[in-house]
């Protein structure tokens, strides 16, 4: 997956990492927008606005770790189809979805089923629910690109 220019429109994903710990997570999936106005909006989102940290301070920013997740668009899948590691997940349903980067699983050390599972949790569903056909899944894959911070 070549990554575009910053003029193309594409998905991204900022992820801040502080001393190899998450400090914030935020993308946009859709296309719809160029690619470097995305990452800005995001990168300036995670820093902020993650819901599982309060904001970032001017004292983290000394060894502050920046990762872009360039996205393909996604595209509909069955959970037979997904190759942890390589996929990006994201289920859907009505209004709520779940998603996780390809790099989550291997992360995790986590199997499919493991995958699946913990995507439907993360979204608020029945771990289950990707086998009961609740859900709509979708796959994608991100070129990661990582930078320190100056």
């Amino acid at each position: 997956m070549a990554v575009p220019g910053a003029d193309q429109p594409a998905g991204v994903f900022v992820s801040l990492y502080r001393r190899g710990e998450l400090r914030g997570c935020i993308g946009h999936l859709d296309a719809d927008r160029p690619l470097g106005e995305i990452v800005s909006a995001m990168a300036v989102a995670a820093a902020r606005d993650d819901p599982r940290f309060p904001p970032l301070t001017s004292d983290e920013l000394d060894g502050l770790e920046v990762e872009l997740s360039v996205l393909s668009p996604c595209r509909a899948a069955h959970a037979a189809d997904v190759v942890p590691g390589r996929d990006g997940v994201l289920v859907r349903r009505g209004e709520r979805q779940g998603v996780f980067l390809p790099q989550v699983a291997t992360a995790h050390g986590w199997d499919r089923a493991t995958l699946l599972t913990m995507v439907c949790r993360k979204a608020g569903f029945e771990g289950g629910a990707w086998r009961e056909g609740q859900v709509e899944l979708f796959t994608f894959e991100a070129q990661v690109i990582t930078a320190d911070t100056v």
